[in-house]
């Protein structure tokens, strides 16, 4: 593989009207939204199967079999809901593809609700991030004025419509249960399941939930073909994603790239960690992914191999930190974040993270003792696989990972009665060094 790029999501991403419908038609857009009204809606789901297209929100789970859950012939309105709520730290890939083919994601959108027989979709954006929340209206109301939404789209008598609905920025919103709350008008906060989504969703409808890189993959599959899209990345985990770069890294930002490529080619193509430095911890895919070391430098970016290396492929956000930071100080804002966002729902998220931020700031200050650790990992314990969702699991994730690979640091904190790291060492900005 050795740095191969496939840019098919952010090929346009560098032209100056990427985002308008103009720029997007240039480049072919809207011509596998054609080809799929001239499909039977089976064969759509049947292609998206055939992909082998996992789920880009993090979980993996295969989105054309995510689609087949839908009961046709219930008589009920079926929905698409779009989770644009990216908040997880170090996730960064959905924002701009938003902000520089909205289009894309819009296709992909009325391809999806066509294939499942739905008359009504929602995007649901963050809300602090206005800027993108005008340019996916913006595109909407576009694609209203060309035809591509609406009544009798192209003359094919289907009907849909698209709600761009601004969230109002709450991290468990991300979990897709919580996000039909909050599209509800409700509190968000998470629904046991089952019932799940694709039975009983929004308003107790069928509902299909998908990523928006996910859905902005459908036009390509569509137009290409599931046998093209299949032939990248590895057997289990095909395709190809965004890859997002930042911290101590020379050119930080997104690199599209098969599934299954590794850390060391991503770095070569980033020009490496930041001169003068060496790789110390990572994150595969954001901040609720257990961290690796530079001995997984070549481990396989795909969900099969970072499973198999003790984590998690997640959102493809590589957190990359150099030997000038403290894993002690990392994991306790991240663990922060985590108590600020738990919505309190249950017992062991609400009461857990609060007592994670507690001893871990002990242990940050040089106040804590080796029984911490063990205090510590017995919070985890109690949180992982008990909490009402997946935020209580995340939330674990740094703290576990980073004693395992790093209980010699808690330690060293403990001996110097206080942090043995300079914080303005670890600076991207404003530091000498």
């Amino acid at each position: 593989m050795s740095g191969e790029l496939t840019p098919v999501l952010t090929a346009h991403w560098d032209q100056p009207d990427s985002f308008t419908l103009e720029g997007y038609r240039r480049e072919g857009g809207y011509q596998a939204l054609e080809k799929a009204l001239r499909m039977p809606q089976d064969d759509i789901v049947g292609a998206l199967k055939g992909s082998g297209l996992r789920g880009r929100g993090g979980a993996g789970f295969p989105t054309g079999v995510k689609w087949g859950f839908i009961p046709q012939g219930d008589g009920k309105p079926h929905y698409l809901v779009v989770n644009a709520d990216e908040s997880e730290p170090g996730t960064c890939k959905d924002i701009p593809l938003m902000m520089a083919t909205p289009h894309m994601l819009v296709e992909g959108a009325i391809i999806t609700s066509f294939a499942i027989k739905a008359d009504k979709a929602f995007i649901y954006v963050r809300g602090e991030v206005l800027q993108v929340v005008r340019r996916v209206q913006h595109a909407v109301a576009e694609a209203y004025e060309a035809g591509y939404l609406g009544r009798d789209i192209l003359g094919s008598g289907y009907d849909l419509d698209i709600v761009v609905h601004s969230g109002a920025g709450a991290y468990i919103c991300g979990e897709e249960t919580a996000l039909l709350d909050s599209l509800e008008g409700y509190r968000g906060q998470p629904r046991l399941k089952p019932p799940f989504p694709a039975v009983e969703g929004l308003y107790s409808c069928p509902t299909v939930i998908n990523n928006v890189e996910s859905i902005a993959s459908v036009p390509s599959i569509i137009t290409d073909g599931a046998d093209w899209f299949a032939g990248m990345g590895t057997q289990k985990s095909t395709g190809f994603g965004i890859f997002s770069l930042s911290g101590h890294v020379t050119v930080p930002g997104q690199y599209e790239a098969p599934l299954g490529i590794t850390l060391r080619e991503l770095l070569e193509l980033a020009g490496g960690i930041r001169a003068g430095h060496r790789l110390k911890f990572w994150t595969p895919g954001g901040s609720s992914t257990p961290i690796l070391t530079d001995e997984h430098l070549d481990a396989p970016l795909d969900f099969e191999s970072m499973a198999a290396a003790g984590s998690l492929l997640g959102t493809r956000a590589l957190q990359i930190f150099d030997e000038t930071t403290c894993v002690v100080r990392a994991t306790l804002r991240w663990t922060e974040f985590y108590q600020h966002e738990s919505c309190g729902k249950c017992t062991p998220c609400r009461e857990g993270t609060f007592w994670m931020v507690r001893v871990l700031d002990r242990l940050e200050h040089g106040q804590g003792s080796e029984e911490d650790l063990e205090k510590l990992l017995d919070i985890c314990d109690n949180i992982l696989g008990r909490a009402f969702c997946a935020l209580g699991d995340g939330a674990v994730s740094p703290v576990t990972s980073s004693i395992k690979y790093f209980r010699d640091e808690y330690l060293q904190h403990q001996k110097e009665g206080g942090c043995p790291f300079d914080p303005a060492a670890a600076m991207l900005f404003g530091s000498s060094r």
